[in-house]
């Protein structure tokens, strides 16, 4: 089973759409299911992230994706635009990205491109259970480095506009 992990609500709905999964579970997280695509919602940083753990001692989990956005301190990458933070992918970008406990909106102290507040949480944890080949971070560049979270609607879009490009990490084979 392929996890998909993601912070926020806005960040599920359109995943929710495409792969027209069902909620199975509300609380203390959302989980969304079908067939063999599981969807946890968990909210954002670190203790969140740690919801995680139970999904993987719940479920058979072979592949496991975080999807979220992210900011960004380059200005010549446009909004919208989709990277992979730990793989190598034919056709996604490639970035590095730091993951942060609070927002960061000071380009001077992010030595990488991209910045969020799960991912790192993510891949430990992760690691824990798979190997870090079959881990993916996911990240669409929503905004340079705003500490505002953005409204729910542009979320949506910029992760809709990259589901095409997602779904084929879904079904890469392990």
């Amino acid at each position: 089973m392929t996890l998909l992990h993601v912070a926020l609500k806005h960040e599920a709905k359109p995943i929710i759409e495409y792969f027209k999964l069902q909620c199975i579970q509300t609380k203390p997280y959302k989980i969304y299911k079908k067939e063999d695509i599981i969807l946890s919602v968990c909210g954002m940083g670190m203790e969140n992230t740690l919801h995680v753990k139970e999904i993987f001692q719940k479920y058979e989990i072979n592949k496991a994706i975080n999807i979220g956005i992210a900011g960004c301190k380059d200005k010549n990458i446009e909004i919208g635009s989709l990277f992979c933070t730990n793989h190598k992918i034919d056709f996604i970008n490639y970035a590095d990205l730091t993951t942060v406990n609070e927002p960061l909106d000071n380009k001077k102290k992010l030595k990488t491109t991209l910045v969020d507040m799960e991912a790192e949480h993510f891949i430990s944890t992760c690691k824990e259970f798979l190997d870090i080949k079959d881990i993916y971070v996911l990240k669409v560049v929503s905004d340079y480095l705003n500490t505002t979270i953005p409204k729910k609607e542009f979320v949506w879009k910029i992760i809709e506009k990259n589901l095409k490009s997602i779904s084929k990490v879904v079904t890469l084979p392990n």
